[in-house]
C-alpha cells in the first residue's frame, strides 16, 4: 500500500511505485473516475494530433507484424536501390 499527503491547493506527490504502475512521468496527465468501489486513477499520454495515425489499432497491428517478421528473420537486405526495385517487381 502506498500513501500520499494532501498539501495546499489539493496537491499530492504520487509515490514512485504508483507512477511506475500508471506509466506516467512529470508533465503527464491523469484521469479520475468515481465508481461504486472507489476512485479509479488512470495515466494519460497526450499524443500530438499529427501523430495519432501511428497509434491507431490498424497501424499498431502492422507494427507488431513487422516486429514479428524481424524477430523471425523473415526479411531481406538489398545491396543497392536497383536490387531493391528488382525485388519489388
Amino acid at each position: 500500500m502506498s500513501r500520499a499527503v494532501i498539501r495546499a491547493e489539493g496537491q499530492i506527490t504520487l509515490p514512485a511505485d504508483i507512477r511506475d504502475a500508471l506509466h506516467v512521468d512529470e508533465g503527464d496527465d491523469v484521469s479520475f473516475v468515481v465508481t461504486d468501489r472507489g476512485v479509479l486513477m488512470r495515466g494519460l499520454k497526450v499524443i500530438p494530433a499529427e501523430q495519432a495515425w501511428f497509434w491507431s489499432a490498424q497501424w499498431q497491428e502492422g507494427e507488431r507484424d513487422a516486429t514479428a517478421d524481424l524477430e523471425a528473420g523473415r526479411t531481406t537486405k538489398d545491396a543497392s536501390s536497383e536490387d531493391l526495385l528488382a525485388t519489388l517487381s
